[in-house]
This record gives structure tokens, sequence and C-alpha cells, in this order.
């Protein structure tokens, strides 16, 4: 906090200007620490405010993010803006870079959204976001005109940074803002970072870029010429839909094939299996926190024999390729397999999943599968429901009021 107060009384941005700082500028990535570190952030965001209201600034870096929990704390590495208010918004970095372990030590971030500032709508990425262009494109399609790059990007990929960061302008034909650490990093245990912060506009042209050293670098920004590219064409407008949802519908033996080019793309598949029969709230909930395990989800679904068998005559309420196609819809499933069976022992077995999901309410020695799973590496996740609505509660409502 010392060295950026004396960095701005030594060359005072103008008023109205939009500040960024590198990747846990205020940290580094000390992982052992950062739970303690985190119970600063809240001071740090104050004093950015103070500064922010003092140079009539918005201000954004990434800071660690203590979330308390039950169990235990949570840590997020955040891209907080504060302004001359407080703080305006924040995001949380939604790829954690598994290389420097940084996924043992902080939790993903969700749901990117920009943030509202004087500037107008900011997206943001943390440094290794920076490789997945869907998350500049989200926040470009829901109104961001500036996207802001928080990093700690080493020298050696200094190229790909350059690279990147005009591939993100290009794509989405905004204005990206980029600041980049330096020097070394965590004590000299990782690599060096690469320094490099620039400014880019929407047609890919760098208009301003630091050199390996501690920098600061301002330049004005022309707004209007963003909207001018895009009346002429607009990469960020179209929105087209192009799957079709009934494709996640697989046999088992397909399932097979799409697992294993998935597992040596390095993806963690996730299984869970139910009947779903009349797809409701606590369902949703409950299949998107498992689609958060891992990269790719597979729900096993019980055909209408298989669910006669378990729960008499009268179920289900809709046949198994309505319910499949239902799920096949959601946007966190990513693949449906029917199977008869009583169990879906032979798809775990069949898919070997990396984790299996059952709800809270199921202990681990009676979830089918479990044994297979853990002796093949991977593990068991239970679930708990947060919304309590069920499939047989609905129909008797249904029934009650007939």
């Amino acid at each position: 906090m010392a060295r950026l107060r004396a960095a701005l009384d030594h060359s005072p941005p103008r008023p109205g200007t939009l500040l960024v700082l590198p990747e846990l500028w205020a940290t580094g990535f000390v992982y052992p620490q950062l739970a303690e570190l985190g119970r600063q952030t809240p001071w740090i965001l104050e004093q950015l405010s103070e500064l922010a209201a003092l140079h009539n600034l918005v201000i954004a870096g990434t800071l660690v993010e203590r979330v308390e929990e039950e169990r235990r704390p949570l840590l997020y590495n955040t891209l907080f803006f504060s302004d001359g208010n407080g703080l305006a918004g924040q995001i949380r970095k939604q790829h954690l870079f598994a290389h420097w372990h940084e996924d043992d030590w902080l939790s993903p971030g969700d749901s990117p959204r920009p943030v509202n500032t004087p500037f107008g709508p900011i997206g943001g990425l943390v440094c290794y976001d920076l490789r997945f262009p869907e998350l500049a494109r989200v926040q470009s399609q829901q109104g961001a005109s500036l996207l802001v790059v928080s990093a700690q990007w080493p020298l050696t990929r200094i190229d790909q940074w350059r690279t990147l960061l005009q591939a993100r302008a290009i794509e989405n034909q905004t204005f990206v803002i980029a600041g980049n650490g330096c020097g070394a990093s965590n004590d000299g245990k990782d690599p060096t970072l690469g320094g490099h912060s620039m400014i880019i506009d929407p047609s890919g042209a760098i208009l301003a870029e630091a050199g390996e050293g501690e920098q600061l670098r301002t330049i004005s920004l022309d707004l209007p010429s963003q909207q001018l590219l895009r009346e002429k064409f607009s990469t960020v407008a179209p929105a087209h839909y192009a799957f079709d949802d009934k494709d996640k519908i697989v046999s088992l033996a397909k399932c097979a094939r799409m697992m294993e080019c998935r597992k040596k793309l390095g993806q963690r598949i996730v299984f869970t299996n139910g009947c779903f029969d009349i797809l409701h709230a606590g369902h949703v909930e409950y299949l998107q926190e498992a689609r958060r395990q891992g990269d790719f989800l597979v729900v096993g679904l019980n055909s209408d024999h298989s669910i006669r068998s378990i729960k008499g005559e009268s179920r289900p309420i809709n046949q198994e390729l309505q319910r499949a196609r239902v799920l096949a819809a959601l946007g966190c499933v990513d693949a449906v397999v029917l199977f008869s069976e009583d169990t879906p022992l032979n798809l775990i077995t069949t898919l070997l999943p990396q984790v299996l999901v059952k709800g809270a309410d199921w202990p681990e020695e009676a979830i089918v599968g479990a044994r297979e799973v853990k002796e093949n590496g991977g593990k068991v996740v239970r679930i708990v429901f947060t919304t309590e609505t069920s499939t047989t509660g609905i129909i008797g409502k249904i029934r009650n009021q007939n």
C-alpha cells in the first residue's frame, strides 16, 4: 500500500483514470499465509477507496477474498473494483492454475458479470482466465465496454500473453487493459514474472506497453471508436444457439467412447444418477453443484422399467425419453445415459468417473459404485439438498388439488 501511494504521489494520473494492478499485488501467492492475509483485505479495500477518492480513480486488481464457512474459510482470488464510494464490484477468478497448485488452496468463482463503474460496465479476467475466450465473450455480450486483466504471467510465456490479449480485444471488439506482475515471484520459487502490462484497442493494436520492470503508464482511450467499429460489423451481438440438446442423450457405448477422449484431454468426469421423474428446483441445484465437481457431468437416468421395478406401477409420471430430453436441456448436464437395471453399477464400472456424486442423505457405504470409483483413484462427493422439494411431494399436492 505504501508503494502504491508513493507511485500515485510521484505520477498522479488524470482524474477519471482506471488504474489496473497485477494479480494478488498486495501479497503474492504465499499459499500457507493466504487465509490469514485474507483478513486484511477489507482494510486494504478501505485504503483503496480513500486513494480512489483522493485521485478520482477507479482501481482494479486482485486480492485474497476470505469467505467464512461452517467447516473452514473459503479463499478466492478476486478482482476488486474500488472507487471513491467504496467497493464498486468484484469478479472471482474462474480458472485456477493447477500447475502452480492454485486449486489446492483457492476456490474457483462462478457467474462472471461485468461491474458497473463510472466508465460503464467493465469485464474482468484473472491471469489464467485469459486462455478461456468464452469468459471474455460472455461478459462482452452482457455489455462490458472494457476488459480488465489482472495477472502474474511469467516472462517465459510473454509472447503468448501479448497474443492472447490481442485476440481477446479483436474477438470482442473491445479495449483490453492488462496489468501484469514483474520480477521474482514467491521468493524466487516460481518463474520470473514478465511485466509488459499493456493497453490494446478493439482492433488489436497495442496502444501502450510497459517493460519488464515496475512501471506506471497512462493513456487516453478513444471510446467512440469502439462504437464506430461495432456499427460496421459486430462480433459480440450475435448469440446464435448452435446446439441440439437431444444430442446429449447417448448410449452407454457412445458415452464410453466420449469419456475415453475426454480423459485423454485431462478432463475430470463426474457421474450421478436418478429417476428425475418430475424435474424440480432441488434437482437443478443438485445437478449444478454436481457439475462444479469436475469438467463433464454424466447423468445416469433410470428407464421406465427400472423405475416401475423400484417405485411401483404408478411411476414414472413422465416417460423416459421425455425425462431425458428435459435433463439434456440443462446447461450443467453434458450427457444423459439411460439404464434399465435397478442400480447404475454397470454404468459406473464401464465409465469409471473420477467423481461419483450422490445426495448427502446417502451414507457413503450405501452408495452404489463408491468402492469401485475409489479403488480406481476417484472420489465420492455427497451433496446437501438446499431446496426442500420432492417429486413425491409434488405428485401428492397435484392429487390433493384434484
